[in-house]
């Protein structure tokens, strides 16, 4: 697994990202996968990412664990269980070409989702759409739990399905931060040895990874300095565009 210095100028910049994404600016860590997958097998490249995730998730819940709501992740992880064992099957029985649509798919439908539940959570704020405030019916734990298994095992991409999650459940900011921090934690673990069974988990691989670590936690300082600074709508919004870009180059 060579890289040039092109290479790793982009795998330092999909580590950045990764810490940025983990300190409170949403939407940029799927963007991590398809940069990896610009240099790498498709398939390979979720696997790349995963220690990454999983150490940027672990400084994050020693930041914000004592706000994690462990209600709602009883609630979520059987079912996202069950979905990270059906993407383990389907990632199992496809092509590399088929991960990369699969993927750029992913990716493509979490952008359109995330600006579905914007626009939803605008017309809450406005008082124009009341049913959205209902009781989430009993399906849609269960329903997101499984999309956020299979999708975070395909791509490393559930944030925005967590995002719909838990806007539905109206949590509190630092709750909201606190519960996804442990909830990713527990689910990036999870996926472990099922990335080893598929043999995209390496020992050339957490070679590359254990490098990349000091950019994660330079990215992570850059995240909670962006966010004090820059308006994160418009941040994310820059994010969300060259997401969709970038998914449907991994299509095309």
């Amino acid at each position: 697994m060579g890289f040039d210095l092109t290479d790793w100028t982009l795998a330092m910049v999909a580590a950045l990202l990764v810490g940025i994404s983990k300190s409170g600016v949403g939407g940029l860590g799927m963007l991590s996968v398809v940069i990896f997958a610009q240099m790498l097998p498709a398939k390979q490249a979720t696997g790349m990412v995963l220690p990454m995730l999983c150490f940027a998730d672990l400084v994050a819940v020693i930041i914000y664990r004592q706000h994690a709501q462990w209600q709602h992740l009883r609630r979520l992880f059987p079912w996202t269980a069950i979905g990270v064992f059906l993407g383990y099957l389907a990632l199992g029985k496809i092509d590399d070409r088929q991960a990369r649509v699969l993927i750029g798919s992913i990716v493509v439908t979490l952008v359109a989702l995330t600006l579905i539940n914007r626009w939803r959570a605008a017309r809450v704020k406005a008082g124009v759409d009341a049913a959205a405030l209902v009781t989430a019916p009993r399906w849609f734990p269960p329903g997101i739990g499984i999309l956020a298994g299979f999708t975070t095992l395909i791509a490393n991409a559930a944030a925005p399905l967590m995002a719909i999650y838990m806007l539905s459940m109206r949590l509190p900011k630092l709750h909201y931060v606190g519960t996804g921090a442990v909830f990713f934690l527990l689910l990036n673990l999870f996926k472990v040895p099922f990335m080893v069974q598929l043999d995209l988990i390496t020992g050339a691989s957490l070679a590359i990874n254990a490098l990349l670590v000091p950019v994660v936690l330079v990215g992570i300082w850059l995240g909670r300095k962006l966010l004090a600074v820059i308006n994160q709508r418009v941040f994310e919004n820059l994010a969300l565009a060259v997401g969709a870009v970038a998914g449907v180059k991994l299509l095309w």
